[in-house]
């Protein structure tokens, strides 16, 4: 049919050649989804059953980065999420209800605890916080209603690591399952479905986007029954990843093997050289040898992260852990952690319950890819200056 130019510029007939190939994943951004014909609209979310539907559900590039992150976790399939709090949120409110009880460790993700405490609980939902080198004692923890375990090894902050598989033994005796943030671990340092876990989750935004510009999670299961109940859920909470987000992670991907190296072996370093330090108390590298929770991460974990809390003399001030945090150069101070940049964060952090009570003298280091030599330096000089060594 004859059209005008206006019409032209949304209906056109140029075509281009077509075969084009490239190293680099092509980016699909769009809402609307065309259909062949009439008869073959469809609103199913499930797009490897149905075929593309609707942009909500996802475009060939967000489902490439969710079947990458699949291969990697060995899961059956993997949904991405907006953020990692995304993919806790969606966990939490695919497989709860009214009535049921959940156990989370005291040492997790602070919004993972706060969502329990603020929201769950608004919907009836009721949350015991557990020691987290409980272990097998788990078992006395629950309940006829409790329907999920979470896990997380190490744990934010304080880095203790879990008994995963003792957990996971005596939750499925009782029919219970086990969620895991594994965003520590990168989901490869840690196989989490080996080690018994059902439902894999961890904070793409971190190691695999790797440059601290994107905002992305995931949730991996191992099974069929999870994958429907957690897509089902995304489908209505609408919590669509963007396709530009996804490229990022999938770019990402392609250098986090050599990245993770690079990481795992400055932490490593700059960790031995801090625990010998005078002015620290404590290095909490679960790598690090004789640090807590050393033994469990050598027996279930294949390596190890650039995370980890120093923790200073019982005599340091809060003024001088903030001017040491203040006069490093190198180190930058935010919060995420995973990019390429190092970062040191101050916490005042009182434990409860028998946890620990470092206050305010507790830091906690990002080591990134910037020269370890000159990182040392930077902490060596730092140190010197606030506690004149």
């Amino acid at each position: 049919m004859a059209k005008s130019w206006k019409t032209r510029l949304i209906h056109s007939d140029v075509r281009v050649p077509q075969g084009y190939r490239s190293l680099a994943s092509p980016v699909f951004r769009g809402s609307t989804t065309l259909f062949p014909d009439a008869a073959s609209v469809d609103d199913s979310w499930d797009q490897y059953e149905v075929g593309y539907t609707y942009g909500l559900y996802g475009t060939p590039t967000t489902l490439e980065l969710a079947g990458k992150i699949c291969e990697l976790e060995k899961g059956y399939r993997t949904i991405v999420t907006p953020g990692g709090q995304g993919a806790i949120s969606l966990i939490n409110l695919a497989l709860l209800k009214s009535g049921d009880h959940i156990l989370i460790p005291e040492n997790v993700y602070t919004p993972n605890r706060q969502l329990a405490r603020n929201v769950l609980r608004r919907f009836g939902v009721e949350t015991t916080f557990y020691p987290p080198e409980v272990g097998a004692g788990i078992k006395d923890l629950l309940r006829e209603n409790t329907r999920l375990v979470w896990c997380e090894s190490p744990g934010s902050i304080t880095m203790e690591v879990e008994d995963v598989p003792a957990i996971a033994e005596a939750a499925h005796a009782r029919g219970v399952l086990v969620a895991l943030d594994n965003t520590w671990a990168a989901g490869v340092y840690f196989d989490a479905f080996a080690h018994g876990v059902d439902i894999n989750m961890q904070a793409l935004t971190k190691y695999v986007g790797g440059h601290s510009d994107v905002l992305l999670g995931s949730v991996t299961v191992k099974d069929s029954k999870l994958y429907q109940q957690l897509g089902a859920t995304q489908q209505l909470l609408g919590s669509a990843a963007s396709p530009d987000d996804c490229s990022l992670a999938l770019r990402g991907m392609r250098t986090m093997a050599v990245r993770l190296h690079h990481i795992e072996a400055s932490a490593l370093q700059i960790a031995r050289y801090l625990a010998a330090r005078s002015e620290i108390d404590l290095v909490l590298h679960p790598g690090l040898e004789g640090s807590p929770g050393h033994e469990l991460w050598k027996r279930d974990f294949t390596g190890s992260a650039g995370v980890f809390p120093i923790v200073f003399k019982p005599q340091a001030t809060k003024a001088e852990v903030l001017a040491f945090v203040d006069g490093l150069e190198l180190f930058e101070i935010g919060y995420s952690w995973g990019g390429v940049t190092s970062l040191a964060v101050a916490y005042d952090f009182h434990g409860s319950k028998g946890r620990p009570d470092y206050g305010h003298r507790i830091v906690r280091l990002n080591i990134g890819l910037e020269d370890t030599a000159d990182l040392i330096d930077d902490l060596e000089r730092c140190l010197g200056q606030v506690w004149g060594k």
